[in-house]
C-alpha cells in the first residue's frame, strides 16, 4: 500500500466503523462486528484503488457503495439469515396479510396468534426467533421470488460492475423516491408503539436496552414488537402490490 492509500484509508477507517455498526445493530447476534469492519476495509482499500473523481461521484459515496457491498459480500458468505427464520417471518406475514384484508385495520397480537392457530406465547416465540428480518429483502425488490434462492445471491457483487457511477441515472433515484415513500405510508399503519419503537431505534438511535426502558417492557419484549412491526410493514407493501426494482446501492441505505 503506497503512502497515500495509507493515509486516505486511514481518513475514511472511522466511517467503516460507523457503516458497520449500523448494519450490525440490525442484524442477528451471530454477525461478528469485526467480521463486518474487516469487510468494509478490503472494501475501502478497493474504493481508493478504483475511484476515478468525476462530477457525478464524489469519493466518500463511492467508498461507501464499495464499503456496504464488501460487507454484504462478507454475510453472504455466513449465510446470515437461514431460510428457517425467512419461512416463519413469512408465515407471521401471510396471517397479517389476510387479517388485515379481513378486518381492514392492524391486528392485535391475539388475533394474529387465532389466525395462525398458535397459542399467544408460540406466537410471540415466533416473533423473537424472527428478529433478524429486516424490512426489505433483494427478492422483494426484483418481485421474481425463486425459494431456492439466497436473498444475497440475487446481487451481482459490486466488485463485478463497471466504473459507471449507479447514481447518475435519474430512473434509480426515482425508484428509490417511490420505495421510501412506500415505506413512510406502510410505517403510518403502523401501531401507535411500534412506531414509537422504530422512531426511537431509526431516529434516536437508541438500542436495544435504551428502547426498553423508554418503553417499559423488557429487550426480549422490544425484539418482539420490532419483528411484529416489520411483519406489519411487510405485509402492507405485498397487500398494495408495490413493485419496484432499485439497485443495490439503494437497497444498501435501508439496512
Amino acid at each position: 500500500m503506497s503512502s497515500s492509500e495509507d493515509r486516505i484509508v486511514g481518513q475514511y477507517a472511522p466511517m467503516v466503523r460507523r457503516l458497520a455498526l449500523q448494519l450490525v445493530a440490525k442484524l442477528p447476534a451471530s454477525v461478528e462486528l469485526d467480521d463486518l469492519m474487516q469487510a468494509g476495509m478490503m472494501g475501502l482499500l478497493d474504493a481508493v484503488r478504483r475511484y476515478k473523481q468525476t462530477a457525478e461521484a464524489q469519493f466518500e459515496t463511492y467508498a461507501v457503495t464499495r464499503i456496504r457491498g464488501s460487507m454484504l459480500d462478507e454475510l453472504r458468505s455466513q449465510d446470515w439469515l437461514p431460510r428457517s427464520v425467512r419461512s416463519k417471518a413469512k408465515s407471521i406475514e401471510q396471517a397479517i396479510h389476510q387479517l388485515n384484508q379481513r378486518l381492514l385495520r392492524q391486528a392485535t397480537e391475539a388475533e394474529i396468534a387465532e389466525e395462525m392457530d398458535i397459542t399467544l406465547p408460540m406466537y410471540q416465540e415466533l416473533l423473537e426467533e424472527a428478529r433478524g428480518v429486516q424490512i426489505i429483502h433483494y427478492e422483494d425488490l426484483s418481485r421474481n421470488s425463486d425459494d431456492a434462492a439466497h436473498p444475497l445471491d440475487r446481487v451481482h457483487s459490486q466488485h463485478a460492475n463497471d466504473e459507471q457511477s449507479c447514481w447518475a441515472n435519474p430512473l434509480n433515484q426515482l425508484v428509490s423516491q417511490g420505495l421510501r415513500k412506500a415505506l413512510i405510508a406502510a410505517i403510518k399503519t403502523l401501531p401507535e408503539r411500534e412506531q414509537l419503537l422504530l422512531s426511537l431505534q431509526f431516529e434516536q438511535d437508541l438500542n436495544q436496552k435504551e428502547i426498553g426502558v423508554v418503553m417499559g417492557v423488557t429487550e426480549g419484549r422490544v425484539s418482539q414488537l420490532r419483528s411484529q412491526a416489520v411483519a406489519r410493514i411487510r405485509a402492507t407493501l405485498a397487500q398494495e402490490n408495490w413493485q419496484e426494482s432499485p439497485d443495490e446501492a439503494e437497497y444498501q441505505t435501508l439496512l
